[in-house]
């Protein structure tokens, strides 16, 4: 029996590309992407979902409050697993409770440095070359109720050159986490995490 995920987006959706494309292609991984999710209506993301035949759902923030909607889709399809995969939104607590231990998002950067509030995509980088880092990398954490707080799964660093734009830094973190994001939720999956009850 395969363990269902949801994914969350909020923008175009490489990783969530790269997730899908993996998972669809490869039954025997035990891992079934079952439902996109954004709070976007424009996302690109959506168009990815589309293209594959997934189910999809847009949360607008007047809803996030409740999640009544949110929570009886993710019922309605019965998700074990939820990735968050470039989703800006702060998880709600009605949310980690219902899913505790089973919220995990990836982070452009090597954790604790340059998370928290207001620290994604381009302004991570901006602040890794700001600061003259000798490298940068990748972490894949569970969430809680505060950003980027929870507990660390996996970290890959990659070196970085003196003269890498935040462009060239975004393109080399951008190839950590499609080579590594899907394999890390596989191992996850395969290590003991169980459909719901």
């Amino acid at each position: 029996m395969s363990t269902r995920i949801a994914i969350f987006v909020s923008g175009g959706g490489s990783n969530a590309r790269v997730m899908i494309d993996r998972f669809q292609a490869h039954p025997e991984d035990g891992v079934e992407v079952v439902l996109l999710v954004s709070n976007k209506a424009t996302a690109g993301a959506l168009t990815v979902a589309a293209e594959r035949g997934l189910p999809s759902l847009v949360v607008k923030r007047s809803e996030w409050a409740s999640g009544t909607e949110l929570l009886g889709a993710l019922e309605h399809y019965a998700v074990d697993l939820i990735v968050l995969a470039g989703f800006l939104w702060l998880i709600p607590g009605y949310l980690v409770a219902a899913f505790p231990d089973r919220i995990v998002n990836i982070h452009p950067a090597l954790l604790p440095q340059y998370g928290g509030k207001g620290m994604y995509g381009r302004h991570v980088h901006q602040a890794v070359k700001a600061a003259g880092e000798s490298e940068t990398g990748i972490t894949v954490h569970y969430v809680n109720e505060n950003y980027d707080e929870g507990d660390i799964i996996y970290q890959a660093a990659v070196r970085l050159d003196p003269d890498d734009s935040p462009e060239k830094i975004a393109e080399r973190v951008l190839r950590l986490e499609h080579a590594n994001y899907w394999r890390v939720v596989r191992r996850l999956v395969q290590s003991g995490l169980r459909p719901r009850q």
